[in-house]
């Protein structure tokens, strides 16, 4: 069962108001509604009332748990909180709107080449995922300064810091483009600040320095570009500078853990 002993108040992105339908561009998304009819976007389930709402991406495949369909997806995912308290994350294994293989940015682990394996991750996507709404509010939910970039790796590390499990589930498919992040304005700057917020807000500050040098040196060889190493540069010194929100670092035992996991919090 789950350390309940990090418990933070939740101050950060506050619940949207039931119905909605969460759906972004080329994305299947599922709302799935509480016991209190307020639900986490973009997927969330307290395990005991699941309504799937699905919207197939232009030409694209509709979500699917194995073959059964939205219906079979939402019991698919029922069952799976229901059957474990301590799972918080369950997270899709994300195809093109082709029923393709999506970008390996996907797959929430270091060794991504197998999308087809299920397996305990430390991370997961924002936009095809599961979340108990109990530990989300544990938690304290996801960083509302962020924005966007990282928001899901802070609230993963700090599930996995109360003791709570993610699950990569590759039966559970959903579609979105093979794009990356980097086709966003502004993408290098964010990924730089947030970076920042993450390590501050997250780690002990010797693993802090690691992670963001780590990160540097990984944007500097991934994107070969003088302007985009400045433009992240620029986004570290606007997270140095900014309140980064509660720091509560992850122990020691988390720490452990996720490199067990193969995924320390350093990559």
């Amino acid at each position: 069962m789950a350390d309940r002993s990090r418990s933070r108040k939740l101050t950060n992105h506050p619940l949207p108001a039931w119905p909605r339908r969460v759906a972004r561009r080329g994305l299947i998304a599922y709302a799935l509604p509480m016991n209190d009819a307020s639900p986490i976007a973009p997927a969330a389930t307290q395990a005991d009332r699941v309504t799937p709402i699905d919207r197939p991406a232009p030409s694209g495949p509709r979500a699917l748990a194995g073959e059964a369909g939205g219906d079979g997806l939402a019991r698919h995912v029922a069952g799976r909180f229901a059957a474990d308290p301590a799972l918080a994350v369950l997270a899709f294994r994300v195809t093109g709107p082709d029923g393709g293989a999506a970008g390996r940015w996907h797959v929430p682990r270091l060794r991504a080449g197998d999308p087809l394996r299920s397996a305990p991750a430390t991370t997961f996507s924002g936009g095809a995922c599961a979340i108990r709404r109990t530990a989300y509010l544990e938690a304290g939910g996801f960083p509302g300064d962020f924005f966007y970039l990282h928001e899901e790796i802070d609230l993963a590390w700090r599930l996995l810091d109360l003791g709570y499990r993610i699950e990569y589930d590759a039966g559970v498919r959903m579609c979105h483009p093979a794009e990356p992040n980097s086709r966003h304005a502004g993408f290098w700057r964010l990924d730089g600040r947030n970076r920042t917020l993450l390590a501050r807000r997250n780690l002990p500050w010797p693993l802090a320095a690691l992670f963001l040098l780590d990160w540097l040196a990984v944007t500097a060889a991934r994107q070969p570009s003088a302007a985009a190493v400045r433009e992240w540069l620029a986004g570290f010194a606007e997270g140095c500078a900014m309140n980064p929100g509660l720091r509560q670092p992850l122990s020691a035992a988390t720490i452990w853990r996720m490199t067990r996991l193969g995924r320390p919090p350093v990559i």
